[in-house]
């Protein structure tokens, strides 16, 4: 089969498209025939060498697969050959094949694609956990959310929504995205380019600031949004997409009870109580209509290295999806 690997870490051209052995399935594993495959910026900081946890080399990176199954192992009792599934790994998902454990696959939903069926585990159980078991949103809360208009962005202003926030406040960099976090149920929009906007972010909040603030840009826009908090106010930390790590001085929390948070989905994977309900909830959203996936590419496999150039450059809006 063909995957995409790399060797060293590096920019996008160390990205290779080369052979490797199909896998066999294991007793309790299924071999998917992989049909779409989801990319993310935690692919990016394994590229790079700066993801949260140790990447090992050589890696085959993806953790987002939606497909067929192609074979079962002797033990697997949920799923027949066939199925189509969708599920979250820790690798291996940028190729045309991959075995995983049975406990980590969910049926796809009949009238969901494989396209939207992958655009869901990473980053709407991110969204998910970020606003209700990290940031504890409560109805009525104000919440600030960066890159509205991404995989996780999209997501999280629906589901502010749907939790019942008062003011949703999405930021972005263009007015395209910023019109498609409108589109999506933004309440305020704000340019976080222009200066300024922790000013108009504090003028739309009537001076107070928010309840919670979702952040994944990292360096000087990080602690921007610290600034950005109200009293009680707490910030969810969840990536670093400039590559920046800022210099925080946790004293300044003090003054008005303020908290920042670390959020990691693998955590949460290791809580089956919450990742089972919490994906339940976001498949039956999804089933109703209440949550819509924008998706904002589909790509060979083979061109893996563009598309972590358009991830990176956010010359995109919505997931970006991979198709062996």
């Amino acid at each position: 089969m063909k995957v995409i690997k790399f060797e060293q870490f590096g920019g996008p051209e160390v990205l290779q498209w080369t052979d490797a052995e199909t896998p066999e399935p294991a007793e309790n594993e299924v071999l998917i025939e992989i049909k779409a495959s989801g990319v993310n910026y935690a692919d990016t900081a394994r590229r790079e060498g700066q993801y949260v946890v140790p990447t090992k080399l050589p890696y085959v990176p993806g953790a987002e697969v939606a497909g067929v199954i192609a074979e079962t192992g002797s033990g697997v009792k949920r799923f027949q050959k066939g199925g189509r599934v969708v599920a979250l790994i820790e690798s291996n998902g940028y190729a045309e094949y991959v075995a995983v454990d049975e406990r980590v696959l969910t049926p796809v939903p009949d009238g969901v694609d494989f396209e939207q069926a992958v655009a869901l585990p990473l980053q709407g159980l991110s969204a998910y956990h970020i606003l209700k078991t990290m940031g504890r949103l409560e109805p009525g809360e104000s919440v600030l959310i960066h890159a509205a208009a991404g995989g996780v962005g999209q997501i999280a202003v629906q589901l502010a929504k749907l939790f019942g926030a008062g003011k949703i406040i999405a930021t972005a960099s263009t007015d395209e995205k910023l019109a498609h976090a409108k589109s999506m149920g933004a309440t305020h929009l704000v340019n976080y380019t222009e200066e300024g906007w922790v000013e108009k972010v504090k003028e739309i909040t009537e001076g107070k600031g928010v309840d919670v603030a979702l952040e994944m840009v990292g360096g000087e826009v990080f602690n921007q949004t610290v600034k950005c908090l109200a009293p009680f106010g707490r910030l969810v930390i969840f990536g670093a997409a400039s590559g920046e790590q800022a210099t925080f001085h946790p004293g300044q929390l003090m003054r008005k009870n303020q908290s920042v948070i670390g959020f990691f989905l693998p955590q949460i994977m290791r809580k089956p109580e919450l990742f089972q309900s919490s994906f339940k909830e976001l498949l039956g959203y999804m089933a109703s209509g209440d949550l819509k996936l924008t998706i904002g590419g589909t790509y060979p496999l083979e061109e893996a290295a563009e598309v972590h150039r358009l991830l990176q450059g956010r010359k995109t809006i919505g997931k970006l999806v991979l198709k062996p």
